[in-house]
């Protein structure tokens, strides 16, 4: 059950003193009180910052916006906050302001991927559909520092058709991934429309949704949001949490009613200097997902995008990380360590190295505990020959589901798979009379 604590109660007082219960839970009040402005930081958390500090702040946030949910807010540790992970993942740092060469705008290419304005196709056979580019907050180390909350990118409904139609008129796309900005910022009636379109597409076999509001605003996950998402299936949605803090009592409830609902969920982890480059941490955040119905899928390395330097960490961190967790837990709850590839090459996995030697016949490999062993490969596999002409393959090619009920004689007239209820062998006269009846009636 989703808890209205001391510290959510003290914090929505100070914001609204007419405040309540209900209040503090409908996703709209959250929205509509976002904390935006560096006094009303300091007045909400109990805390100032030197002239100073607070002169780089506001350069900082002019140049990044600053937008926490109250909710979000309440999990800071006020009494320890500049350790705090929520706290370093929802305030600004003046290091934002620090532009390396490596730094870019748009780090992914996902602009130069990008057919018609909207849509980033990247890979064969799935698109990216930005959806929107509002979020329920803003997290200091997004990838589209560049469009999130710019006023000027927000799609309108004429935009978002024009990418609907480029799924459409592109058939090999059989993955559509809504993204933003965050798809639950939308009202249950749009997502309803934008679903509701792209699932008449033939061609397209899964919907996805990549959403923070579980994290940052599990509020907005309500019955009605759930019950209209039901009626979309097959749909997966992806979450987005980076540190065991952010697993509190609400957002547990919300991953609840996901998950009930039938919705597969998996979680999509950044990884963080100082926030979560940790084995524990991460071995402890992978536990409570699985807990939850949550996969880990992936933990993507820091992208390249402007004021993300003092957040990225080295590779090897990702690599010591994913080490403790192959063979330390449980497999499905391991992510797949990734780099997404500057230019818009795409993610690529890393992994540590498990494969120390191969021979013609036989591979030497090592295991989680350092334990060396080798696999003898066969001596004589003979590979079927493949012209690739699958059209007219006899050999292996059989993609679609076996038959569950193929059976005959007296088995078929018992299986409920058939509505016949005779057996009449072909000689049967009185059989033969009836058809040529109805021939002559014809």
């Amino acid at each position: 059950m989703s808890i209205f604590n001391q510290a959510q109660e003290r914090i929505a007082r100070q914001i609204d003193p007419e405040v309540a219960k209900k209040n503090w839970k409908d996703w709209k009040w959250q929205q509509k009180h976002l904390i935006r402005t560096i006094p009303d930081f300091e007045r909400l958390l109990g805390v100032t910052f030197d002239k100073g500090e607070r002169v780089q702040l506001n350069k900082t946030v002019q140049r990044f916006p600053l937008s926490i949910t109250p909710y979000y807010f309440s999990l800071i540790d006020r009494h320890d906050f500049r350790n705090d992970p929520v706290f370093k993942q929802a305030f600004p740092s003046p290091q934002e302001l620090i532009k390396e060469d490596s730094d870019m705008v748009d780090p992914l290419a996902e602009d130069k991927d990008s057919p018609v304005e909207g849509i980033t196709h990247r890979y064969p056979d799935r698109v990216l559909f930005h959806v929107s580019n509002i979020c329920s907050m803003y997290c200091r180390h997004c990838t589209r520092k560049r469009k999130v909350g710019d006023k000027d990118f927000i799609p309108n409904k004429e935009t978002l058709l024009k990418g609907i139609d480029y799924i459409r008129k592109t058939p090999v796309v059989r993955d559509v991934l809504l993204s933003g900005g965050d798809p639950f910022l939308l009202s249950d009636s749009q997502l309803d429309w934008l679903l509701t379109e792209i699932e008449s597409i033939g061609h397209v076999e899964v919907i996805r949704i990549g959403t923070r509001t579980p994290v940052v605003l599990p509020y907005r996950i309500t019955d009605d949001l759930v019950a209209m998402l039901k009626k979309h299936q097959p749909l997966w949605i992806n979450t987005h949490f980076n540190h065991p803090r952010e697993i509190t009592a609400s957002s547990s409830l919300a991953l609840e009613m996901l998950a009930d609902a039938g919705f597969p969920l998996g979680n999509q982890s950044v990884l963080l200097a100082g926030i979560n480059d940790c084995p524990r941490i991460m071995k402890r955040l992978v536990h409570k997902l699985v807990q939850n119905r949550v996969r880990p899928y992936y933990l993507y390395q820091c992208d390249l995008s402007e004021g993300l330097s003092h957040l990225r960490t080295p590779v090897g961190k990702g690599l010591e990380i994913i080490e403790s967790l192959i063979g330390h837990t449980s497999g499905f709850a391991v992510p797949t360590y990734v780099i997404d590839a500057p230019g818009g090459g795409g993610k690529i996995p890393l992994t540590p190295n498990y494969l120390i030697s191969w021979s013609t016949n036989k591979v030497v490999l090592r295991n989680y505990e350092g334990v060396i062993t080798t696999y003898k490969e066969p001596d004589s596999y003979e590979p079927i020959f493949c012209d690739r002409k699958c059209a007219k393959c006899d050999l292996q090619l059989k993609l679609e589901g076996a038959p569950e009920y193929d059976v005959t004689g007296i088995a078929e007239l018992l299986s409920d798979a058939d509505e016949r209820i005779a057996l009449v062998p072909r000689s049967n006269e009185r059989m033969t009379r009836r058809e040529n009846g109805k021939s002559r009636k014809r």
